[in-house]
């Protein structure tokens, strides 16, 4: 894992701390806001702006099924140049220093066409999420197979399949495609009813924080990517969409 400075991070009791927050719109507010002092100015700051050059800043949320969650445009005046920027934010806001957040659920049939995933591979993980039951005698899971249910050849097979795609998947599931790419990822934990941690880093390096180190099969017969998790969905009432595939991370990795 890259060492992180850790020199941005802070601790603070706050109005807003102690009034909590619900989703996006805090962060938005915050940045709507910066003039007044409060967190976005030093969000501003590590992103590499001084706030004594900038003209404004206007913040709103992304609409539609993208990455980045906040979109931050900044007018910044130096000298007699005038430049405006548009940063692409995804915003984690936690409250567990050890929980996983999904960072990206779709059908395989989405994934396939995305990665090109070959049959024999897109089978072991129609098995795995149960869009397809089990081929074994008694499965821990009348529904589905586990990882290290499957042949050591399947294992290898699919081991090998995330091994070549590896910087394609982490991208797409982080980052993303297009014109709302994420550049940044914004984590905001509410450590207590009176106190935030927060972390913001560029997305190149948050792809090489989480998805840096070995691709292995875990104890409970899922599949880890560096430090993501690779499962089934799950829950929803055992509705179709259970059968997902889905990838989680801690996002407190990049505050602690």
């Amino acid at each position: 894992m890259s060492v992180i400075d850790n020199s941005h991070l802070v601790i603070l009791g706050s109005q807003t701390a102690r009034n909590g927050f619900l989703n996006e719109q805090f962060v938005i507010d915050e940045f709507n806001s910066w003039q007044v002092g409060g967190l976005a100015t030093k969000w501003l700051t590590k992103m590499g702006y001084n706030p004594i050059d900038i003209d404004y800043v206007s913040a709103s949320k992304v609409q539609g099924s993208y990455k980045a969650d906040v979109q931050v445009s900044v007018r910044v005046s130096i000298k007699l140049h005038m430049l405006e920027d548009i940063q692409n934010i995804q915003v984690k806001l936690v409250s567990n220093p050890r929980g996983f957040n999904q960072i990206d659920k779709r059908w395989l049939a989405k994934y396939k066409e995305m990665w090109g995933i070959p049959y024999d591979v897109l089978q072991i993980l129609r098995h795995y999420t149960g869009e397809l039951p089990p081929i074994i005698l008694n499965p821990r899971d009348s529904r589905r197979m586990f990882i290290d249910e499957f042949s050591l050849e399947d294992q290898k097979k699919l081991i090998q399949f995330l091994s070549d795609n590896k910087t394609l998947i982490i991208s797409d599931i982080l980052k993303g495609r297009g014109k709302f790419t994420a550049e940044w990822m914004l984590v905001v934990l509410k450590v207590d009813n009176k106190s935030l941690a927060w972390a913001l880093e560029p997305m190149n390096l948050v792809l090489n924080i989480f998805g840096n180190g070995q691709i292995c099969i875990t104890d409970r017969g899922n599949v880890k990517i560096g430090n993501i998790t690779v499962q089934r969905k799950g829950g929803d009432n055992g509705r179709p969409t259970a059968n997902m595939l889905q990838f989680k991370i801690n996002p407190a990795i990049l505050i602690n």
